[in-house]
C-alpha cells in the first residue's frame, strides 16, 4: 500500500489472530456470526476495534448471550426475531438501535412494507410520537441501504 492510500479495514480474522477479538466459546463464534449477517461485518468490526477495557466485556456479552445464546436459539427466525426488535425497540425510543435494527431486519429479508406495519402498529400501542421517530429513522436507514447497494 503506497503512502497516502487509504488503510484497508481489518476482517473479524485478523482480529481474532491480533487478539483484539477473544473467542471464549462456541456461543460466542456463534453470536459474532448472526450479529455479523444481521448487523454488516463494518459495524461489527468497528464494534469490537473501538472497544476499549471499559466497553470490551459489554462487547463479548452481547456477542455470546444476545447474538449466541438468544438470537442462535431455534424456534423462531432472524427475520422473526427482527420483527420482534423492531417493536420493542421502537417502544423503548433507542433510535441508535432502531436505525441498526431496521436495517438488520432488511438482511434478514423484511420488506419496507412489513417493517412499516410493525410501525405503524408501534403507534397504536405505544404512542404516535414513537410511531412518527420510528418512521422518519426508517426512512434514514431505507436511503443508506440504497446508497449502499448502489456502490
Amino acid at each position: 500500500m503506497g503512502a497516502g492510500s487509504p488503510a484497508k479495514k481489518p476482517t473479524q480474522m485478523t482480529l481474532f489472530k491480533s487478539g483484539v477479538l477473544h473467542m471464549s466459546n462456541e456461543k460466542y463464534e456463534k453470536g459474532l456470526q448472526i450479529r455479523t449477517q444481521v448487523l454488516g461485518e463494518d459495524y461489527v468490526n468497528r464494534s469490537i476495534q473501538n472497544a476499549d477495557d471499559f466497553t470490551k466485556p459489554l462487547q463479548e456479552l452481547v456477542t455470546e448471550y444476545c447474538w449466541g445464546h438468544v438470537w442462535g436459539r431455534e424456534g423462531l427466525s432472524l427475520k422473526e426475531r427482527s420483527m420482534i426488535n423492531l417493536a420493542m425497540i421502537s417502544a423503548l425510543n433507542r433510535p441508535h438501535e432502531l436505525k441498526l435494527h431496521i436495517r438488520g431486519a432488511l438482511r434478514n429479508g423484511l420488506s419496507r412494507e412489513q417493517i412499516r406495519e410493525i410501525l405503524l402498529q408501534v403507534g397504536i400501542y405505544c404512542g404516535v410520537p414513537a410511531a412518527v421517530d420510528s418512521f422518519r429513522l426508517a426512512r434514514e436507514a431505507f436511503a443508506e441501504a440504497d446508497a449502499e447497494s448502489t456502490r
